[in-house]
């Protein structure tokens, strides 16, 4: 009944992957999203004067916290141990891009822990921000490149 699709059974019923025979490799993750501001919250981003204190810092930690409780967000996910998380927020003149890369030496990959990193964080800045800006959009939230595992390595064009 799966055809291919492993995260169903024979009875087509969705369950969670045995990876006990997967071998362990080193697994990376590179996703990326981007958060679309005001031209005020931007310039106030630049200046270091939200109201609510450093945005992009409290953004990176959130985006940290939210990659190790991925397995506990998504049904389907195991739970990995994750041997270095980084998120990179940069200030652009549309709003703040955000990068995460996401490494471990485990049975299955990291590409749910990045995707749910940088979508984490750009909530967070969203929520630090939305009473200036209620009209703020996260979008473009996608993997850009992974490596390891049995399928390899795979690049976004």
């Amino acid at each position: 009944m799966s055809d291919g699709l492993t995260h169903l059974n024979s009875a087509g019923q969705a369950h969670m992957v045995d990876v006990t025979g997967r071998e362990i490799t080193v697994r990376i993750a590179d996703t990326s999203a981007q958060v679309n501001l005001s031209d005020s919250v931007v310039a106030l981003l630049r200046d270091g004067a939200t109201p609510k204190g450093d945005v992009l810092s409290t953004a990176r930690i959130a985006g940290i916290m939210a990659a190790k409780k991925t397995s506990e967000l998504i049904p389907l996910c195991h739970p990995i141990a994750i041997n270095t998380i980084s998120i990179d927020l940069a200030i652009t003149d549309s709003g703040v891009a955000i990068k995460a890369r996401v490494i471990t030496s485990d049975r299955t990959g990291v590409e749910m822990e990045a995707l749910t990193a940088v979508s984490v964080a750009g909530l967070t800045i969203i929520d630090m921000v939305k009473a200036l800006d209620p009209a703020a959009t996260i979008t473009d939230i996608r993997i850009d490149s992974k490596s390891g595992g049995k399928n390899g390595d795979w690049k976004r064009a």
